[in-house]
């Protein structure tokens, strides 16, 4: 279990936190859409509370 969060989940969590990062940078840069804007911070955080919890579990996971 331990090797499956840490390295499987923990970097497909944050390259999906990256990617919206990334796609709110460009929405804003473009001057896209303000609620499309609102939409992918929200997603964004969402996916880094994820991120978060998968990285804890890791540690956990390692320390029993």
């Amino acid at each position: 279990m331990t090797t499956a969060l840490s390295s499987v989940l923990l970097p497909i969590a944050l390259a999906a936190v990256a990617v919206v990062l990334l796609l709110g940078l460009i929405n804003m840069m473009r001057g896209g859409s303000p609620n499309r804007s609102q939409r992918l911070m929200r997603l964004r955080v969402l996916l880094q509370l994820v991120a978060i919890a998968v990285t804890m579990a890791a540690v956990w996971a390692i320390g029993r």
